[in-house]
């Protein structure tokens, strides 16, 4: 037997906190949780009025606005699938989004919609206007009451598109308990309270930006959506709401670094949260230098397809500082060799996942389902389908995880398998470099060149960096070329763009 959580419908988020607690603040407007609750019964009856159909996917094309945050719980109280979109995505993404999970209606705002060609938006899709239906929300009408207690939580939910820079992502689908539960794993793990207030920075289509929303409304706490132009505009917000909690992925980090915090931005700050990429020791010390030992720094590792896998306990970071750390409640983490076994302490294995966070598969798409969701190992303690995540990491003797790489992005060179992950963390533990991007390039000789891309923290100095990678990695490790970048490219998600960095080499 394993730890289990009943699940819950997802609308009922939308009245975890006290009624007249501040549960979203949408610039200058605050919205207690009677108000929230009432706002999504509104939305949703409004959706349920237009000429859908239990089960159909509605998507939503918007920052973070107002409805942006109210349709995640609306859609499903209507009976509805959600699909997020990114509001970086392109016109011809979108379009794939669109067609790709069927969706019967798109929301978004007159000037976004003004950028689709006809032939963008499939026949017969159920346009909604942003301002229409704001204005609506705001008079009498219907409102719809939250779902019944004993709705089937494995119901579909929502449908995740994960980023890429093909235009060609691939939905995961997600049920009301993988939702419901993962954020009453996050907000249990984080420790969140009814008077915290997060900072939700990332965006809502990304598995880690949406559970900024689910996870504090599953605490009662409140939050501040943010679309910000610059990392100043972020502090300036932290200042403004007072904020205890912020999320952001590794490049923002970088650049929320590099800049000067005034008291009254860090005052209030009790965790900084980080996943989609490893943190390095230098940027926890420069974090831990603005916010000092008062604000917990989480490390984290996740996967769409899982939500969230891991976290190190914050008082392990400085120790670890490059560490995954353990399970996170309700998930079973397993380290799998080869052969299928369990692998032994500083043994190198797949990481597999298991448990009720494991979403539903890949829509309409199950050939790679099948590659990606496959039977747990014989010896897991959940059972049932897990997630194989292609990862490689391994265990220390006291049970924390270490991220060695993708198998697919490991570089094959001189007929050793290099981690770019050891390398880049070297290259920024130079001091000399505040980003790193390692990739293999076809050679005749080696197999794979390693090639370095950095970002010079201060002016760039190839002879003293070069120097350094030399006393820190082995002849086989050192990079066969440096790339110096102004600026690395990011993802929609705010991620490294290795996919762009690798077109940049083959060209």
């Amino acid at each position: 037997m394993t730890d289990t959580l009943p699940a819950f419908p997802l609308d009922h988020l939308a009245f975890r906190g006290a009624p007249d607690a501040p549960a979203l603040r949408i610039k200058d407007k605050v919205y207690s949780y009677q108000e929230l609750n009432h706002r999504i019964g509104r939305l949703a009856a409004i959706l349920r009025a237009q000429d859908f159909t239990v089960g159909d996917r509605i998507a939503t094309w918007l920052p973070k606005t107002e409805l942006a945050c109210l349709m995640p719980l609306a859609a499903v109280r209507a009976g509805l699938v959600h699909v997020p979109i990114n509001p970086l995505l392109k016109p011809a993404q979108v379009r794939h989004i669109l067609s790709d999970s069927g969706a019967r209606g798109l929301l978004t705002a007159k000037l976004r919609a003004g950028q689709l060609d006809e032939g963008d938006v499939p026949d017969g899709t159920i346009e909604l206007d942003e301002a229409e239906l704001l204005a609506t929300i705001d008079q009498p009408g219907e409102v719809l009451s939250p779902l019944p207690a004993e709705t089937d939580t494995d119901g579909l939910a929502a449908i995740l598109y994960t980023s890429g820079s093909t235009g060609r992502p691939k939905g995961v689908m997600l049920s009301h308990a993988n939702l419901s539960i993962g954020a009453v794993s996050v907000a249990r793990y984080l420790k969140l309270v009814a008077d915290d207030v997060t900072l939700a920075v990332l965006p809502l289509s990304f598995d880690y930006g949406q559970n900024q929303l689910l996870s504090t409304w599953q605490a009662g706490g409140c939050v501040a959506p943010l679309d910000y132009l610059t990392p100043r505009d972020v502090i300036k917000a932290c200042a403004k709401h007072g904020v205890t909690t912020l999320a952001a992925v590794p490049p923002l980090w970088v650049q929320l670094a590099e800049q000067a915090w005034p008291e009254e931005a860090t005052g209030a700050m009790r965790r900084l949260t980080n996943s989609g990429g490893a943190l390095t020791p230098s940027l926890v010390k420069a974090l831990r230098g603005i916010f000092g030992p008062k604000t917990d720094i989480y490390a984290m590792y996740g996967l769409t397809e899982a939500f969230r896998s891991t976290y190190l306990d914050p008082s392990l970071i400085d120790a670890n500082p490059t560490s995954m750390g353990k399970a996170i409640p309700f998930a079973e983490i397993m380290v799998v060799t080869k052969d299928g076994n369990e692998a032994q302490p500083e043994e190198h294995g797949e990481l597999v996942h298991a448990g009720p966070l494991v979403a539903q598969g890949y829509w309409k798409d199950a050939e790679r389902t099948a590659l990606r969701y496959k039977p747990a190992p014989a010896f897991s303690r959940y059972g049932g389908m897990a997630v194989w995540s292609g990862d490689t990491v391994w265990r220390d003797k006291d049970g924390l995880l270490y991220f060695v790489g993708r198998d697919d992005a490991m570089i094959k060179t001189s007929g050793n398998r290099v981690s770019p992950t050891e390398v880049e963390e070297a290259a920024i533990e130079s001091g000399l470099v505040a980003e790193a991007c390692a990739l293999g390039r076809k050679d005749d000789r080696l197999g794979e060149a390693i090639v370095l891309f950095v970002r010079a923290n201060g002016a760039a100095n190839e002879a003293a960096l070069a120097a350094h990678m030399k006393a820190a990695l082995p002849n086989f490790m050192q990079p066969a070329a440096y790339v110096w970048l102004e600026e690395f490219p990011k993802n929609a998600n705010g991620k490294l763009d290795r996919d762009g960095l690798k077109d940049r080499l083959a060209a």
